[in-house]
Protein backbone atom coordinates (compact mmCIF):
# COMPACT_ATOMS: atom_id res chain seq x y z
CA UNK A 1 0.00 0.00 0.00
CA UNK A 2 1.35 3.15 -0.57
CA UNK A 3 1.28 5.87 1.44
CA UNK A 4 -1.22 8.03 -0.05
CA UNK A 5 -3.45 4.57 0.38
CA UNK A 6 -3.44 4.28 4.10
CA UNK A 7 -4.72 8.13 4.20
CA UNK A 8 -8.14 6.54 2.62
CA UNK A 9 -9.40 3.97 4.39
CA UNK A 10 -12.91 3.54 4.36
CA UNK A 11 -14.37 0.06 5.87
CA UNK A 12 -18.13 -0.48 5.09
CA UNK A 13 -20.27 -2.79 7.38
CA UNK A 14 -23.62 -3.51 6.54
CA UNK A 15 -25.99 -5.76 8.63
CA UNK A 16 -29.47 -6.90 6.81
CA UNK A 17 -33.23 -7.64 8.24
CA UNK A 18 -35.89 -9.01 6.41
CA UNK A 19 -39.32 -7.21 7.07
CA UNK A 20 -41.76 -9.58 6.96
CA UNK A 21 -44.51 -7.70 8.04
CA UNK A 22 -44.04 -4.46 5.50
CA UNK A 23 -43.29 -7.96 2.92
CA UNK A 24 -45.96 -9.49 0.62
CA UNK A 25 -44.48 -12.58 -0.65
CA UNK A 26 -48.13 -13.36 -2.18
CA UNK A 27 -47.71 -10.40 -4.30
CA UNK A 28 -44.05 -11.05 -5.25
CA UNK A 29 -42.75 -7.73 -2.37
CA UNK A 30 -40.06 -8.64 -0.03
CA UNK A 31 -38.86 -5.71 1.78
CA UNK A 32 -35.11 -5.29 3.57
CA UNK A 33 -33.72 -3.15 5.73
CA UNK A 34 -30.05 -2.74 5.68
CA UNK A 35 -27.66 -0.63 8.38
CA UNK A 36 -24.42 0.47 6.97
CA UNK A 37 -21.62 1.50 9.79
CA UNK A 38 -18.90 3.44 7.67
CA UNK A 39 -15.51 3.78 9.63
CA UNK A 40 -13.14 5.85 8.70
CA UNK A 41 -9.66 4.10 9.14
CA UNK A 42 -7.43 5.75 7.30
CA UNK A 43 -5.63 9.05 8.21
CA UNK A 44 -7.19 11.94 6.38
CA UNK A 45 -11.08 13.44 6.96
CA UNK A 46 -13.11 12.07 4.30
CA UNK A 47 -16.43 13.08 3.56
CA UNK A 48 -19.33 10.69 1.68
CA UNK A 49 -20.36 12.50 -1.58
CA UNK A 50 -22.76 10.10 -3.40
CA UNK A 51 -23.37 6.59 -3.98
CA UNK A 52 -24.07 3.54 -6.08
CA UNK A 53 -25.79 0.81 -5.12
CA UNK A 54 -26.16 -2.63 -7.33
CA UNK A 55 -28.81 -3.95 -6.12
CA UNK A 56 -29.25 -8.23 -7.73
CA UNK A 57 -32.53 -10.28 -7.27
CA UNK A 58 -32.69 -13.94 -7.84
CA UNK A 59 -33.86 -13.54 -10.96
CA UNK A 60 -30.93 -11.73 -12.15
CA UNK A 61 -32.81 -8.31 -12.51
CA UNK A 62 -30.18 -5.26 -11.64
CA UNK A 63 -31.55 -1.96 -10.29
CA UNK A 64 -28.65 0.68 -10.23
CA UNK A 65 -29.32 3.06 -7.90
CA UNK A 66 -27.00 6.30 -7.45
CA UNK A 67 -27.86 9.58 -6.02
CA UNK A 68 -25.98 12.41 -3.62
CA UNK A 69 -25.29 11.26 0.63
CA UNK A 70 -27.42 8.75 2.15
CA UNK A 71 -30.38 8.92 4.56
CA UNK A 72 -29.97 13.24 3.33
CA UNK A 73 -26.97 13.21 4.89
CA UNK A 74 -23.29 13.81 3.61
CA UNK A 75 -21.12 12.55 6.88
CA UNK A 76 -17.41 14.07 7.06
CA UNK A 77 -15.64 11.63 9.05
CA UNK A 78 -12.29 12.43 11.21
CA UNK A 79 -9.61 9.79 11.25
CA UNK A 80 -11.68 7.10 13.45
CA UNK A 81 -15.08 8.25 13.25
CA UNK A 82 -17.57 6.27 12.62
CA UNK A 83 -21.21 7.08 10.78
CA UNK A 84 -24.06 4.56 10.79
CA UNK A 85 -27.57 4.73 8.94
CA UNK A 86 -30.37 2.20 8.28
CA UNK A 87 -31.93 2.35 4.72
CA UNK A 88 -34.13 0.01 2.90
CA UNK A 89 -34.80 -1.71 -0.16
CA UNK A 90 -37.72 -4.30 -1.97
CA UNK A 91 -36.95 -7.09 -3.97
CA UNK A 92 -39.33 -9.39 -6.08
CA UNK A 93 -37.42 -12.48 -5.34
CA UNK A 94 -37.18 -13.95 -1.59
CA UNK A 95 -33.34 -12.95 -1.69
CA UNK A 96 -30.68 -11.28 -3.62
CA UNK A 97 -27.75 -9.20 -2.91
CA UNK A 98 -26.25 -5.60 -3.11
CA UNK A 99 -22.97 -3.80 -3.87
CA UNK A 100 -21.77 -0.66 -4.60
CA UNK A 101 -19.42 2.24 -3.43
CA UNK A 102 -19.07 5.05 -1.34
CA UNK A 103 -17.66 8.00 -3.28
CA UNK A 104 -15.49 9.93 -1.15
CA UNK A 105 -13.27 13.71 -0.76
CA UNK A 106 -10.60 14.34 1.47
CA UNK A 107 -10.25 17.79 3.08
CA UNK A 108 -7.36 18.03 0.53
CA UNK A 109 -9.65 17.26 -2.61
CA UNK A 110 -8.34 14.28 -3.21
CA UNK A 111 -11.70 11.94 -4.30
CA UNK A 112 -11.88 8.24 -4.00
CA UNK A 113 -14.37 4.73 -3.69
CA UNK A 114 -14.94 3.16 -0.60
CA UNK A 115 -16.44 -0.30 -1.70
CA UNK A 116 -19.52 -1.81 -0.32
CA UNK A 117 -18.56 -5.77 -0.25
CA UNK A 118 -21.23 -7.55 -1.80
CA UNK A 119 -23.63 -8.90 0.77
CA UNK A 120 -27.14 -10.93 0.66
CA UNK A 121 -30.70 -10.12 1.27
CA UNK A 122 -32.48 -13.27 2.24
CA UNK A 123 -35.44 -14.29 4.24
CA UNK A 124 -35.05 -16.64 7.26
CA UNK A 125 -34.81 -19.94 6.27
CA UNK A 126 -33.59 -19.59 2.69
CA UNK A 127 -30.39 -20.18 1.56
CA UNK A 128 -28.34 -19.08 -1.56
Amino acid sequence: MTTEQNKLDINVGVKTTYLPNESSPDGGRYVFAYTVTLTNQGESPAKLITRHWIITDANNQVQEVRGEGVVGEQPHLQPGESFEYTSGTVLDTPFGTMEGSYQMITDEGIEFDAVIPVFRLNIPGTLH
